[in-house]
């Protein structure tokens, strides 16, 4: 478990420099402060974060394949890695910018392969359990027994993880499929009129019944699957 520090002093570190950038584009972008609607960005400055965005995720997916020892554990590294990193980020803004003046403020959380928005809550809520789950992964698979999913639970898991992407992208998905874009996903970038559309978006609700039902579906998954590897330890025992 000590191969966490290593990794929790980079996670940190590495959400505030992302931070930092997000404090330039701010001041550039949004001088008197982000909120919605959002101002428009010239095409190629966004290709630009989206390769920044890309190369963010390599980075901490590498974090996680360099520790871990056993594939699980190169995933448990990688999600701890993504929710430190996550909620150092948004400390840093709070510290620097005084951003968010609450967790219900609404962010773009990813721009890959479309926009990602959401209340900070909710991405923070992600990571708190990233953090958690990876934590208990990795002291169960290294002191107890050789964690190992079945399928059911990696069907739940993966249930779960795309009821929470849906929360995060119905929105703009909606904006696409509403206004006809979606025979034009590929030229979005080119498109002023969904453009003007974005330019005067502003998100009202988010769906916390279904971001729970998807949280909770991850929590139980991986608690079966921990619950089993303590009874199994302790049938050994006896």
């Amino acid at each position: 478990m000590r191969r966490f520090l290593p990794v929790l002093v980079f996670a940190i570190s590495f959400g505030i420099l992302e931070a930092i950038v997000v404090i330039y584009l701010r001041q550039i972008y949004y001088p008197d402060g982000f909120q919605f609607p959002l101002v428009f960005l010239a095409p190629e400055i966004i290709a630009v974060e989206i390769v920044r965005e890309f190369c963010t995720i390599v980075m901490l997916g590498f974090i996680g394949w360099i520790c871990g020892k056993r594939l699980i554990q190169k995933f448990s590294f990688f999600i701890f890695t993504f929710g430190v990193w996550d909620i150092f980020y948004y400390l840093a803004l709070k510290i620097f910018l005084d951003w968010p003046e609450s967790l219900f403020n609404w962010d773009v959380l990813f721009l890959i392969p479309v926009s990602w928005i959401g209340p900070v809550l909710a991405p923070v809520i992600c990571s708190l359990g990233m953090i958690i789950i990876s934590l208990i992964s990795v002291y169960l698979d290294e002191n107890i027994s050789v964690l190992r999913l079945t399928l059911s639970e990696k069907l739940f898991i993966i249930m779960g993880v795309l009821i929470i992407l849906y929360t995060f992208l119905y929105e703009y998905g909606r904006i696409v499929i509403e206004n006809g874009f979606l025979s034009k996903l590929f030229t979005l970038a080119d498109n002023e009129e969904f453009w003007n559309i974005i330019k005067n978006y502003i998100p009202q609700h988010f769906n916390w019944l279904l971001f729970a039902f998807g949280c909770l579906t991850i929590a139980i998954s991986y608690g079966l699957a921990f619950w089993r590897v303590f009874r199994e330890s302790n049938k050994n025992i006896k």
